[in-house]
């Protein structure tokens, strides 16, 4: 059980890390990008829009300093 664990905790470093925020809005991306295809909406130019746009959120919360100490 120890190892199994070990491998949750891995993974969830792994795709999580430091922010909840960014792989949220990463799988929300992923997902309305799959969703758009699946009904053939050409959406390829999506995923890059999503990752600019929580890449800007990301940096424009770390220059504030709006964080909390405590998260």
């Amino acid at each position: 059980m120890k190892y199994l664990r070990s491998f949750g905790r891995f993974w969830w470093n792994f795709i999580v890390g430091d922010d909840w925020r960014v792989a949220l809005g990463l799988a929300g991306g992923l997902g309305l990008t799959w969703f758009l295809e699946h009904y053939d909406v050409s959406a390829w130019w999506l995923l890059p829009l999503v990752v600019a746009a929580l890449l800007v959120g990301s940096v424009w919360r770390e220059a504030s300093g709006s964080e909390t100490a405590g998260e």
